[in-house]
This record gives structure tokens, sequence and C-alpha cells, in this order.
């Protein structure tokens, strides 16, 4: 209630706390989409190890979760693909009817691991989209000029001080090529390097993104989402930027946790006969939160905020 900001927090937040399944350090960074009567998610689960991992979840209503407490295991039907040795910050697409899966995978450094399922049951792997180093692959929800669109951020193998957003492309999903750059952080709270978030939703205008931006401060980085236009059929064009953020880490659970200062967009969820979009975003590498926006508002503040 009051918010004035463009991205008002669910009063319900913390949504998933970080012991959500009984060996569970933190749940965070996750992706959610509608499925079924409800809805479906796929979950970064920090272990009591500390090893990354990515399992299911289910919701009636979106707000409240129940998140398996056994890993996802991907079916591998090529011997020549390698395992993936973790999981972490995915995001789900529903491409060609079916449900896509992206996360930072481990293969031989960071990369972007790529699976496919239509039940959230079974999960079947596909080869790697792109080299290590990356992270932040995104998909787009349908087709541009016939291809597969995805965003990434190419990075190295530690916590990368630089990164920009670049995209590729592919007819099969499997072969990607192509590649545009997309844009660079410009503001000090995305001076450090940006990244896509949730899957772009599409509007008569062009492709509104969400993305983290990061500041480097005295006390280390500090995470902020920004907004984005991109052209519609060609998405590696920005049409309209936002100059200032839309969310920072301003409450107690996005300033304290394993990684202070995080806020980190995963999913937006957009009803289009509203313009009501949910974002769920993961805060101090904790906890899973959920906040909400309209397409009008988004708009509103790239026109009151120009890039």
């Amino acid at each position: 209630m009051g918010s004035h900001d463009p991205i008002w927090r669910s009063s319900r937040n913390p949504i998933i706390p970080r012991d959500a399944t009984p060996t569970s350090n933190g749940v965070f960074n996750s992706a959610a989409v509608p499925f079924g009567t409800g809805f479906a998610g796929v979950f970064r689960c920090d272990d009591r190890h500390r090893r990354m991992r990515l399992h299911t979840g289910f919701s009636g209503d979106g707000v409240s979760w129940q998140v398996k407490p056994e890993p996802i295991f991907f079916e591998i039907p090529d011997p020549q693909i390698e395992k993936p040795e973790y999981g972490y910050d995915p995001r789900v697409c529903r491409l060609d009817g079916r449900y896509y899966v992206t996360w930072c995978t481990g293969f031989h450094g960071p990369a972007i691991g790529l699976a496919v399922t239509d039940d959230f049951a079974r999960f079947e792997m596909i080869e790697n989209a792109l080299l290590p180093y990356n992270r932040n692959g995104v998909l787009f929800p349908r087709r541009i000029g016939g291809k597969a669109m995805m965003l990434s951020r190419p990075s190295d193998n530690g916590h990368t001080p630089f990164g920009d957003i670049f995209l590729s492309q592919s007819d099969d999903l499997v072969h990607w090529g192509k590649h545009r750059h997309v844009m660079a952080g410009i503001q000090p709270w995305e001076s450090t390097k940006i990244g896509a978030g949730p899957v772009p939703i599409e509007t008569t205008e062009g492709w509104l993104l969400l993305y983290h931006g990061v500041l480097t401060s005295c006390s280390g980085y500090v995470y902020h989402a920004g907004v984005a236009l991109l052209d519609l059929e060609q998405p590696w064009k920005v049409r309209r930027r936002a100059a200032a953020y839309i969310l920072s880490p301003h409450e107690t659970y996005e300033r304290m946790g394993d990684v202070p200062n995080v806020v980190f967009p995963c999913a937006a969820i957009a009803d289009p006969a509203t313009g009501r979009i949910a974002v769920y975003y993961g805060a101090a590498d904790t906890v899973t939160c959920l906040g909400f926006t309209t397409v009008e508002a988004l708009f509103g503040h790239m026109e009151a905020f120009p890039s």
C-alpha cells in the first residue's frame, strides 16, 4: 500500500523462505510460468553442502509454493553431452508449445544449459547453447523471422566485473550464431555489468525487457533491476530505455543475506488483458520474492526517465 515505485513489493515477501526444502540453504533467483490450472517453476536451491541445484515447484495461486525436495534429473539422450556440474539462476520459456529451461551450468566453467519439458516431471537436456564463459541465457517466447532468439551475457570464470547483453539466433535450438550486441551499462547503477532477467514480454510497441544492472560500491556489488524496450522484429535494437532503476535493494530481506544488496529478477508473468505483471526475483541470494507492476507503469517510467 502507498508505493510509488514502478514495481511494488508483495506484503507477503519473501514468498519462499531459504529453508523451503529440508536441505536447502537458500531458494532464490528462480523462474515461474503458468501451467495447467496453476503455476510451475524451476528453482535454484543451494543445499547445505552449498551445492547449486535446480528443483521443480508448483503453486495454485503463484504465491504459495511447494518446492520439490529432490533436484531435477536431466535425461541426456546423447552420451556425448556432458552431465551438468551444477545449476543456478534458471529461466523458463514457453516456446513452440513446449517449456524450455535455460540456466547457468557447469561446462568447463559457467555456460548456458538448455533443456526441454512438457510436464515439469521429465526434463531432456539439449546441447549447451553457447561456449563458456557465459551466463543469463534468456529465450524469447516466440520465433522472430523463423528463428529462436536468446539473450546472454558473456563472462569469465569468476564473479565477472564486466558484462554486456548480446543476442544469438538459431534455427533448431542447437546451433547458435548471428550474434549481435544489444546493450551495455550506461548509468552508475549498471556501470559494472548488466544481464537479461525474465523472458521478454511482447507488446505492440516492442519487447519489454527487465534486466539486472550492477554497481560496484565501496562495500561490494549492488544489484538493481532496470527496464528497456527492444524492437519487435530486430530485438538486438534498443528502442527505449529507462535511465533510473525500477527496483533496488531497500528492504531488509534484500539487503541482508548470503550476498547482501541483491535484487535479481528471473521471471515475469504478464496478463495481456489487464497489462498486469507479476515479477519473481531473488533477494540477497537467499530467498524468493514477488513484485507487481503494469505495462503502463513501465512505459511511464521509461518516458519519465529517458536514457
